[in-house]
């Protein structure tokens, strides 16, 4: 389990968002995830509608335990995940969190 996936969410309302460089430097330590629109996103492909929707439940209780909810978008074979932080109004370390737990469903 990688450090960022061992973290918490925290509430970050009143703190400012990261800055271009620490979200880079985060982008490097979440592998497959890009920036796009002011959030972070990355693309789940799977065999079928089944383990897509076995993803988006663990997904979901990700979201529910850390109190970050992303924004998903998913089809028969495929789940795409973006988060950002609405209380800072940007990205954040909680974002990156939430993605290094998400990593951790897969093999």
């Amino acid at each position: 389990m990688s450090d960022l996936a061992s973290m918490r969410c925290r509430p970050l309302e009143g703190h400012p968002p990261m800055d271009p460089a620490e979200i880079r430097a985060h982008l490097a330590r979440v592998r497959g995830w890009e920036l796009a629109d002011g959030a972070i996103r990355r693309r789940f492909d799977f065999a079928d509608f089944h383990r897509t929707m076995a993803f988006v439940n663990a997904l979901a209780w990700i979201a529910h335990v850390e109190d970050h909810h992303p924004d998903v978008a998913f089809g028969y074979n495929h789940c795409t995940v973006r988060f950002n932080t609405h209380s800072v109004g940007g990205i954040s370390i909680n974002d990156f969190v939430c993605a290094a737990k998400v990593d951790a469903l897969l093999p």
